[in-house]
């Protein structure tokens, strides 16, 4: 099969690989000439489309044609434009589709008492100020002796934050550290402040509210002559707390899930990312939770997932994150429209309509529950959504935040980087993941030969309680481990 039709309204069709001028394919029931050189995951005309008449692809709309565009050509940004706009009108339509039916899972996870499950015992330094970031650098390597036993590991998060920063960007990241501290993968958690920065010690636990001192020690850089000694010896007592936890059998349906991708391709909205929609769809039906975030990434298919609120109350959330997104561009100038990446494009995603709808198909068919504000925690079991940026970095950042165990990433690209929990990477293609079976835990590019989407969610799911049960990712085995806060203020 060298051609894919997504939904029987396309008049595209995508291929599977890379197509020859003049060469004759097929797909359901459609014949056409290639009219030149096409490459895998770019899209071809299965008819004669009109300027100015829709492309459609996974049945809606992702832009509009710049010219006519002849049976069998190329169609891409060179013909085609996108339809979007700064404003839209949204109608709720409820749609309801049934859940699968999963037998009852458990994975080999850690219980908090606090009654939370992890999915890691580690210890945490958390930077409150940028100008910190090389002593818990220091601390990290002068202590690795502290892991072993129960304890997975011992790893601090740079940032450049916390200090010079006013208003909104200062309480962003007061609260995104906050919510990294509470992050049950940590046992222990050693907060480092350096003694004179905006963010004091007194606004961060404010902010954390109330915490087991056993869990959480405080160390502030200017107060002691030696704070590589004194924050030695608070790790001793963290660590001496956490090895007390031991891995036991934990339903699935504690489990939190974060769904993410970057480097997309074209066939990011066919393979990887609906197995990811399979997957989700299979943790909900256990009573399970996962998260999806990246909101500009939902401009131009947000029906298709608004349509699926549970209620009227989740929908109107959902339009207002939506809107305030849009707002944010439209304040800095920018149009809501100006994506996808060059990478993008050159894997065959045309305008952000065709990345967008590509994108929510990791949402699978659940209801959604839930629309959080930036790392806000879940609190309801389900699909939620999470307000974020389609960074990479920010939006894995903002995800582990919210609470999630470890995090799905599906890339077309290939890509290195790990966030604080554990980061699972889905190839769209088998050719990444063998070129890059370094930085890919999973290949999703079986789908594009022939998987049937179902078995790759039930194969994905048996994958992610092995990571949840302690396999390591690949990212983890580099130690690739990293935050980004998201900016959008003045600095001091």
């Amino acid at each position: 099969m060298k051609l894919i039709r997504i939904h029987p309204d396309d008049n595209v069709a995508v291929a599977l690989e890379d197509l020859h001028a003049g060469e004759a394919l097929e797909v359901d029931s459609v014949s056409v000439v290639a009219a030149e050189d096409i490459s895998r995951g770019h899209k071809i005309a299965l008819r004669s489309i009109a300027e100015g008449e829709p492309i459609v692809k996974y049945g809606n709309p992702i832009g509009l044609a710049r010219t006519d565009i002849a049976q069998g050509a190329w169609v891409h940004v060179h013909n085609v434009r996108t339809g979007l706009s700064e404003s839209a009108e949204y109608t709720y339509c409820h749609k309801e589709y049934a859940k699968p039916e999963v037998e009852p899972r458990t994975f080999r996870g850690y219980r908090r008492p606090d009654g939370r499950a992890a999915v890691r015992n580690e210890l945490w330094i958390i930077p409150t100020v940028g100008c910190v970031n090389s002593i818990a650098a220091s601390l990290v390597r002068e202590n690795q002796h502290l892991v072993g036993g129960n304890i997975d590991g011992l790893y601090t998060f740079a940032h450049p934050y916390g200090c010079s920063q006013m208003g909104d960007d200062h309480a962003q990241t007061r609260k995104l550290l906050a919510a990294l501290v509470r992050h049950p993968n940590a046992g222990g958690v050693l907060v480092l402040s350096l003694g004179c920065e905006n963010l004091t010690q007194e606004q961060f636990k404010a902010e954390l509210g109330q915490w087991d001192d056993r869990r959480v020690k405080f160390l502030v850089c200017q107060q002691h002559e030696d704070e590589l000694e004194a924050g030695s010896e608070l790790l001793e007592q963290l660590a001496e707390y956490a090895n007390g936890f031991e891995r036991e059998d934990i339903p699935a349906s504690e489990l939190v899930v974060g769904m993410k991708c970057g480097g997309s391709d074209g066939l990011s909205g066919i393979t990887a990312n609906p197995t990811v929609g399979r997957f989700s769809d299979r943790l909900v039906a256990l009573g399970g939770s996962t998260v999806l975030t990246e909101v500009p990434e939902m401009f131009g298919a947000e029906n298709i997932l608004f349509s699926r609120c549970a209620d009227e109350a989740v929908f109107e959330k959902a339009v207002a994150m939506v809107n305030r997104f849009k707002e944010y561009f439209v304040s800095h100038g920018q149009v809501v429209y100006e994506n996808p990446s060059p990478g993008n494009k050159a894997g065959g995603i045309t305008t952000l309509e065709d990345k967008s709808c590509g994108c929510v198909q990791k949402g699978g068919s659940a209801q959604i529950v839930d629309v959080l504000e930036y790392a806000e925690p879940v609190t309801k079991k389900g699909l939620n959504l999470l307000s974020g940026p389609g960074n990479d970095l920010v939006s894995a950042t903002d995800l582990t935040a919210a609470g999630a165990h470890l995090i799905l990433f599906t890339t077309g690209r290939g890509t290195p980087f790990g966030a604080p929990a554990p980061t699972v990477k889905i190839s769209t293609n088998t050719a990444l993941f063998n070129k890059k079976n370094n930085w890919i835990d999973f290949n999703a590019g079986s789908v594009a030969e022939g998987e049937d989407l179902d078995d790759a969610g039930d194969r994905l799911l048996d994958y992610v309680l092995s990571v949840a049960s302690g396999e390591q990712t690949k990212a983890e085995r580099h130690g690739a481990r990293e935050i980004a806060i998201f900016k959008d203020g003045v600095t001091l």
